[in-house]
């Protein structure tokens, strides 16, 4: 009779105090799939039951699952035609930021999908930073006298994609698969159709007085002030004997930053498609020429060009008396989503 008491009581205490983890139940688990990946209580279920109710093989599930659907709806509206998207650029190194040497390294992409609706989603903007930044991370300096070079769609859809806000999810995937994986979220052709960047490596010692900057616009953006239906990269010059000690003045930083946001503006507000115009013509497409309304401030009823020599020797980059230094424009591209190549 003791024992059986003993036993029974053992019984009880163990209930209490075992080791063992309570099952738990079908609600529960699906709450802790969803925290590991974005999916419906529908499906998060379906995962659990198809892999024996264990989180860890549901998750594994899911991402073959999510794979075969993708490849699947990406084949069912590979014929389609993909008109809208957007314009991303990504500025890795922007030049002149300090009186340190500095190269620039910055890259342009046009990503397009079917509707607006789309390209406008957070899922396709985070997509386009990302290609983008790929894309300039993976250029190399190609020695030639121009300064934006087309980058292979093949080399750059083949490229793991690198993200700069979520280096964690960087090499998991390539830029091909992203692709074909948002097509399976959205269910909308996405393609990429053009992409080009512009890397320069610093300018040795001797040539100190000269430094290279990258003035990036975009327009028609939604949240994302690096994207939009217009966008622009330009490159410019700065050059004076005093340019390591200008560059390290904090003021003219600031107004360096102003008068690049102004230049990027300027390019995409109007019709721009040159620098200079041809020698006795003249071009409403040409950017020196234009009046320098994008600027806010004194001087914007000036062309360009008058404007740049003006704040080139208000800021001590030359004297008056010099004709030779100064800032100008070296290059520049201006893309609007589905324009004609």
């Amino acid at each position: 009779m003791f024992t059986a008491r003993r036993a029974a009581q053992r019984t009880l205490i163990s209930r209490f105090y075992s080791t063992e983890s309570p099952k738990k139940s079908l609600k529960e688990l699906v709450t802790e799939v969803r925290s590991h990946v974005d999916v419906s209580p529908i499906q998060a279920g379906q995962a659990l039951k198809a892999s024996d109710m264990d989180v860890s093989k549901a998750l594994v599930w899911l991402e073959k699952f999510r794979a075969d659907s993708a490849v699947k709806k990406a084949a069912k509206v590979e014929g389609r035609a993909a008109h809208e998207g957007m314009i991303g650029t990504a500025v890795l190194s922007p030049g002149a930021t300090s009186a340190k040497p500095s190269g620039v390294r910055a890259a342009m992409v046009e990503l397009n999908c079917e509707t607006d609706f789309v390209a406008r989603n957070d899922l396709f903007a985070q997509l386009l930073d990302d290609i983008a930044h790929t894309a300039a991370f993976m250029s190399e300096p190609v020695d030639s006298d121009k300064f934006f070079h087309p980058f292979s769609l093949d080399v750059l859809q083949g490229a793991p994609l690198l993200s700069q806000t979520n280096p964690e999810q960087n090499g998991k995937t390539s830029v091909a698969d992203a692709m074909r994986n948002l097509t399976g979220r959205v269910g909308e052709k996405i393609s990429l159709r053009r992409a080009l960047t512009v890397v320069r490596d610093p300018f040795p010692p001797s040539q100190r007085d000269i430094a290279l900057r990258i003035a990036s616009r975009s327009h028609q953006s939604v949240k994302n002030t690096r994207q939009g239906r217009i966008g622009n990269l330009a490159v410019l010059a700065l050059k004076s004997p005093r340019l390591a000690d200008i560059l390290s003045s904090e003021t003219f930083q600031k107004d360096l930053d102003r008068l690049c946001v102004s230049l990027g503006n300027q390019i995409i507000g109007f019709q721009t498609t040159t620098i200079r115009p041809p020698p006795g013509t003249q071009d409403e497409g040409a950017l020196y020429n234009q009046p320098f309304a994008m600027f806010v401030g004194e001087g914007n009823d000036q062309p360009v060009h008058a404007f740049l020599r003006n704040w080139a020797v208000q800021r001590g980059l030359i004297e008056s008396s010099e004709q030779d230094g100064g800032v100008e424009v070296l290059d520049f591209v201006r893309w609007t989503v589905s324009e004609s190549i």
